[in-house]
């Protein structure tokens, strides 16, 4: 068994780069309530070495050296070029992510870590693939999701077809924010049930509601539905304004029902059965998960359990979404072609 150390380092030092709590406070979120942040899982594994961090904002380098020790950066590029870097964590915001992911492969980084939504455009988020594969990188996306061990389990009863024939499902969440929050439900639904995403029919809610990352930024909440391989459709809530608590997802098959509720999951069948599958209460969070497999794909060329390319189609059905919206609503199918492809997603 290798014990061999890795060095990581960490491009954007705030909330979830950086475990940063100042940066959490004017989100009006919390480090110590989320799945993870990639300095935190870091710090947690014993075969991980921090050694730098880049961010443009002074007090983010200060408080992350202070809380570190790593080396810090104005410039990643700077970082990249001086420092000798195993993995990397692209956690600025989405309008960043293409360059600094490309830059790091082509710098010849082993693995890079990068926060989602992949980008703000598709030929953004295909260059960044090519750039992967051009230089033989691990590229992997923070759907944490992808890494639960309810979700993983409720994959496998799925296809081991414990729901029968699966027939519909409905995804709903609390926020808006189809780009920074639909990214993680919309994923987690093509995971769970092993199925692509043929077409979108979608309308934006323009209520207005501010982005929190600032005026720059614009990622409204939408209403829909989408039609996955074999059939299966999946209608979507997730207005600017709602009342309904979190996550939740309904996966419905001909012998029974899934209700994911956050990282908690029941299962019910047809003849009155219920199952409860508690959330992970055991410290360790999908991020956690995440860079263990890193660390083995790293440690003995292991397959990562998911390729970049499933988050470059979640990616995908969010722009047509604001494709279909354009078209009022009318059915828009992936992959997407002409000027579709051309949509920008201001995403923070």
């Amino acid at each position: 068994m290798s014990n061999k150390t890795y060095r990581a380092a960490v491009v954007g030092l705030g909330m979830i780069g950086g475990a940063d709590q100042d940066s959490a406070d004017k989100l009006g979120q919390s480090v110590a309530k989320m799945d993870g942040t990639h300095t935190g899982a870091y710090q947690k594994n014993p075969r991980i070495k921090i050694v730098a961090g880049a961010t443009r904002d002074l007090g983010r380098r200060q408080r992350y050296e202070k809380r570190t020790g790593a080396k810090t950066y104005a410039d990643w590029r700077e970082m990249i070029d001086k420092e000798q870097i195993d993995i990397v964590s692209v956690a600025t915001y989405s309008p960043a992510h293409a360059e600094i992911t490309i830059g790091c492969a082509a710098k010849g980084i082993p693995v890079i870590y990068c926060e989602k939504p992949v980008a703000t455009t598709l030929p953004d988020a295909e260059k960044m693939l090519d750039a992967a594969r051009r230089n033989k990188t691990l590229l992997t996306f923070n759907h944490q999701r992808r890494f639960d061990p309810n979700h993983r389990r409720l994959q496998k009863a799925i296809a081991e077809g414990q729901l029968g024939d699966l027939v519909s499902a409905t995804v709903q969440w609390s926020t808006g924010r189809l780009g920074n929050v639909g990214t993680h439900v919309i994923d987690e639904l093509i995971m769970l049930t092993r199925r692509r995403i043929q077409a979108v029919s979608a309308t934006l809610d323009l209520s207005g509601r501010p982005d929190c990352r600032g005026s720059d930024f614009h990622d409204p909440g939408a209403f829909g539905t989408l039609k996955l391989e074999g059939g299966v459709m999946a209608a979507i809530h997730a207005p600017d304004y709602a009342k309904i608590p979190g996550f939740h997802t309904e996966i419905y098959g001909n012998k029974g029902r899934a209700i994911v509720k956050g990282l908690a999951v029941i299962l019910e069948s047809a003849d009155g059965k219920i199952d409860n599958w508690a959330a992970p209460a055991d410290g360790v969070t999908s991020m956690d998960r995440a860079l263990t497999e890193i660390i083995d794909y790293l440690d003995k060329g292991t397959p990562f359990s998911v390729g970049p390319e499933e988050g470059v189609h979640t990616f995908e059905a969010i722009v047509g979404f604001h494709a279909s919206h354009a078209r009022d609503g009318a059915w828009t199918a992936l992959p997407l072609k002409g000027k579709d492809r051309e949509i920008e997603i201001k995403t923070g």
